[in-house]
């Protein structure tokens, strides 16, 4: 009972920081939006365009987080971002239009009765800002996942009761993406299981590690040298395994010491 408690408190503050992150994209693009006057709306005094784009954005973002707790079950957003960014784009705009189109009649249309008519008209101009706002969103979050070993008296982690039978016990040096699969590497060896990376981050919070490349986890303990060849490092860990690290979270690995 403890270990599920501790999984789901990893898992609540994983979504309130993301929703909280889409939150504050999508209201800084609705200032944006609104001091600009777009999509035509330059001759609505600048009051009016603020509170619309503000509450139209919130009503947006929110919308797309839940939209992308959905996809994320189908599409590693980790592994496939354009292809993320693509599904998002389809599965939030079509619902999002007709919330949008109702937010403009209610504070645009004045004594008009609201014309059903209008609603293709919001199609493109909502799929535009959402294709936008979801790029954004799965690129900015795409920061190396650090894990922390376990303070005393607290649940361990969950993954190492994922390994195989021939490995149970064994001290984990990393974890990499192959397919739809997981090669889990120890120092008895290695094997597969078949699981997304994505959810054995959550599980390995409680071991000390952090993602390197968007298909690695390594284990600090494990790492015993790093080389470095156009342009990017390598970890070299214990047992000879070398585990690539991205550009992408070079800087950020830099900055937390591994090398």
């Amino acid at each position: 009972m403890a270990d599920t408690s501790a999984t789901h408190d990893v898992v609540r503050i994983a979504i309130d920081k993301r929703l909280m992150r889409g939150i504050g994209v999508a209201l800084a693009a609705g200032v944006v939006l609104a001091l600009t006057g777009a999509f035509g709306m330059d001759d609505a005094p600048l009051t009016t365009r603020l509170i619309y784009w503000l509450i139209v954005m919130l009503i947006g973002s929110v919308w797309g987080h839940l939209c992308s707790r959905g996809v994320e079950r189908f599409v590693d957003l980790e592994m496939r971002p354009w292809l993320g960014v693509l599904v998002l784009t389809l599965v939030i705009s079509g619902p999002l239009s007709v919330m949008v189109w109702a937010a403009t009649a209610l504070m645009f249309s004045g004594n008009r009765s609201i014309d059903v008519a209008d609603l293709p008209l919001f199609l493109f101009p909502v799929t535009l800002v959402t294709a936008v706002l979801s790029a954004l969103n799965i690129f900015l979050q795409r920061k190396p996942v650090q894990t922390h070993a376990a303070p005393v008296g607290t649940a361990p982690a969950r993954f190492p009761d994922r390994l195989p039978m021939k490995l149970k016990g064994a001290t984990i040096h990393a974890v990499e993406s192959e397919d739809h699969y997981l090669r889990i590497h120890t120092d008895r060896g290695s094997d597969l299981i078949l699981m997304r990376l994505s959810d054995a981050l959550i599980e390995l919070e409680g071991l000390e590690g952090a993602q390197t490349h968007r298909g690695w986890w390594v284990a600090r303990d494990a790492v015993r040298g790093v080389s470095r060849g156009d342009g990017r490092a390598t970890l070299t860990l214990e047992g000879g395994v070398e585990a690539p690290v991205s550009r992408r979270y070079a800087r950020a690995l830099r900055d937390a010491g591994w090398y």
